[in-house]
């Protein structure tokens, strides 16, 4: 009776079995890797001195870097792809559909996605709290938006308005706003 995993059987007569083929080849995907690591560590060093020879930006060289980074392990992963027997033409083609949708995706959603990552920006950077008195003032001589902070969400900031005459309205304000126009506090 013959095995039904055909590639757990070593082989008797001395040919490759497919357990040394996958063997192989993974030890091949870990020169790759080893290869793109040094060769990455290679370049980086090589631009440090580049830069610090040429007196450039720190900015440059961290975006050169990253660029140079980006090349290199990319590169790798297509040859280890290629190794494994998916063709570049497949992963460009899975790449640019998987670009085009979310692009599309990006494109619909554009203002909610604007103020879920402003809402993200206002409760890491803190530019107002809660009960916070602010202000959006749509330039200096102008009085804006006004109000009293009671909430911040993902998609809007609430604002407890309160007029003249005592009587209180509520205001809710696209988180975007508040990076698009200049904001006064009062704690």
């Amino acid at each position: 009776m013959q095995n039904p995993v055909p590639w757990l059987n070593p082989s008797i007569d001395g040919t490759t079995t497919q357990l040394d083929i996958a063997a192989g080849s993974l030890l091949q995907a870990a020169v790759i890797l080893v290869v793109a690591l040094v060769l990455n560590w290679i370049v980086r060093r090589a631009l440090d001195r580049l830069c610090a020879r040429y007196d450039f930006e720190p900015a440059f060289a961290i975006g050169a870097r990253r660029v140079l980074g980006i090349l290199i392990y990319t590169a790798a992963f297509l040859a280890i792809m290629q190794m494994f027997g998916v063709s570049g033409a497949v992963l460009w083609g899975t790449l640019t559909g998987f670009i085009a949708v979310a692009a599309i995706a990006f494109f619909a959603a554009w203002s909610v996605l604007s103020n879920i990552f402003c809402a993200l920006l206002i409760l890491t950077t803190r530019p107002f709290r809660l009960n916070d008195q602010v202000e959006l003032l749509e330039n200096g001589e102008k009085p804006g938006l006004k109000g009293r902070v009671i909430d911040i969400s993902f998609v809007h900031t609430t604002l407890q308005e309160t007029s003249e005459d005592g009587s209180d309205t509520v205001l809710q304000i696209p988180n975007s706003q508040f990076f698009q126009k200049i904001t006064r506090r009062w704690r």
